[in-house]
């Protein structure tokens, strides 16, 4: 079996990572597998959400350590690794249009954590751990770390975060803001992917651009948000989407959606 393997079923693409015996611990060449499936769902209009997770008993470990044994100690080799190879799947993530969750099955730690990060929602199992664990071992977040999780929990807490490499459990991130949901282990898969089929069935065009609205706003005034979610409004008034909903509403049924 593949080390990474993409599926899609049901208008969700799911992003297994498949290294159980190292935690997940992800390869460059898995990497590479990566940044291509978020880039095939991006244009792929059977894929309306795409779902990552882990298999075993792990989310991800991080970096495989033997990549950077590889990689030597000379400062540009390191950075090109990270910035033409790790950096491929957060350059991906950002330019997909479709909601991206973080199934966390359990351990997100290190550039492991950074990729849950880079996801729109993280929903986690009662027994994950997360922890930014880069300062344990002498290293700095190299995925976006420092990026991410101060949008997330704020600046103060972000770096509590990022200077002591704590773990925290899935209760404290659901109450930090790290987690949009938790479940027992035992109901975990039937609880993420109820999540993901809900998200599937809605109208994909409004998804895309209720996402990119939100995002933008980050860094835009109050009157160039507003100025920009009124195209959006208008255009996705003519859409064939918009209508079936409103017909459905109106009908009292449930509206199926083309993308159109």
């Amino acid at each position: 079996m593949a080390d990474l393997e993409y599926t899609v079923e049901g208008g969700v693409g799911t992003i297994l990572l498949n290294r159980p015996h190292a935690k997940n611990a992800f390869t460059l060449e898995m990497i590479d597998a990566w940044a291509a499936a978020l880039r095939s769902a991006r244009t792929d209009p059977d894929v309306r959400v795409v779902v990552v997770t882990g298999a075993g008993g792990a989310f991800c470990s991080g970096i495989d350590l033997s990549v950077l044994d590889a990689v030597g100690a000379e400062p540009m080799a390191l950075k090109t690794m990270l910035t033409e190879g790790v950096h491929q799947v957060a350059r991906a993530a950002d330019d997909l249009t479709k909601p991206l969750i973080a199934a966390v099955n359990g351990a997100a730690v290190g550039a492991g954590l950074d990729m849950a990060l880079m996801c729109d929602i993280r929903i986690l199992a009662e027994s994950a751990r997360l922890s930014e664990a880069y300062i344990r071992v002498g290293l700095v977040p190299g995925d976006g770390g420092c990026y991410y999780l101060p949008r997330l929990v704020g600046m103060s807490k972000a770096l509590e975060l990022l200077w002591t490499g704590d773990f925290v459990d899935a209760a404290e991130a659901l109450r930090i803001g790290l987690a949009n949901a938790v479940h027992p282990d035992d109901e975990f898969a039937d609880g993420y992917r109820r999540f993901a089929d809900r998200l599937a069935a809605q109208p994909p065009i409004n998804v895309a651009m209720i996402k990119r609205a939100a995002q933008q706003s980050v860094h835009s005034d109050l009157r160039t948000a507003l100025d920009l979610i009124s195209s959006h409004l208008a255009v996705v008034h003519g859409t064939r989407d918009s209508a079936e909903a409103r017909a459905a509403f109106a009908e009292r049924r449930t509206p199926t959606f083309e993308g159109r």
